[in-house]
């Protein structure tokens, strides 16, 4: 009988469309539809959940791969090293953090600061695929590759992809180094800093 309903709910799955995220004017909008999410197990383990922060009509949105030990605590994106690394790096190309908004491609912390398993980043889309329609950013600059591989589609090496624009949910996008890698991999920061360059310009026509 278990096995029947299991086969039913699959037949209903393949049959069913997903139901279309709603349409939402303001963040706040988003953040209650989110709710105490628990559309996978990272729900389980989490402190906070870690949203996102900055200015809904931020020209530039950072969008990095989860909240680590300090985020889940505070409910806030990149507030430990790799945050403050990130601050001195806008600040490089002449952005400050108020500028911009920063999310993460998982909205809970993924135990030991492991990467994102598929089906978390697939149950956390609806909700960043919702932010970036609010925001409706010029430009999107993706930290590190399992941001970048799970907003592209692409599972190509971050040397290929970094600093190379392409387009995702309808905006440009232009993968670099997560901060947590460039403090780990100091020479790689220049390259970092010519992404950032490039970020600030924008996407040649």
């Amino acid at each position: 009988m278990a096995g029947s309903r299991e086969d039913l709910a699959q037949l209903m799955d393949a049959v069913m469309p997903a139901a279309p995220t709603p349409r939402f004017t303001s963040l706040a909008q988003v953040r209650q539809w989110m709710g105490e999410c628990t559309r996978c197990s990272l729900s389980r383990g989490r402190n906070k959940i870690v949203f996102g922060s900055g200015p809904e009509d931020a020209r530039i949105m950072f969008i990095g791969e989860g909240p680590g030990a300090q985020e889940d605590r505070q409910g806030l994106p990149f507030v430990g090293p790799a945050g403050k690394l990130l601050d001195a790096m806008l600040a490089a190309v002449g952005l400050r953090r108020e500028q911009v908004y920063i999310a993460n491609i998982v909205k809970c912390r993924p135990p030991g600061n492991r990467d994102p398993q598929t089906e978390e980043v697939a149950a956390c889309r609806p909700f960043l695929e919702a932010q970036v329609k609010v925001i409706a950013p010029a430009a999107i600059c993706t930290l590190g590759r399992p941001a970048a591989h799970a907003l592209l589609g692409s599972d190509a090496p971050m040397g290929r992809l970094r600093g190379q624009w392409s387009r995702a949910l309808g905006v440009p996008v232009l993968p670099t180094y997560h901060p947590a890698y460039l403090l780990r991999t100091p020479e790689a920061k220049a390259l970092a800093y010519a992404d950032l360059k490039a970020l600030v310009k924008g996407p040649t026509p």
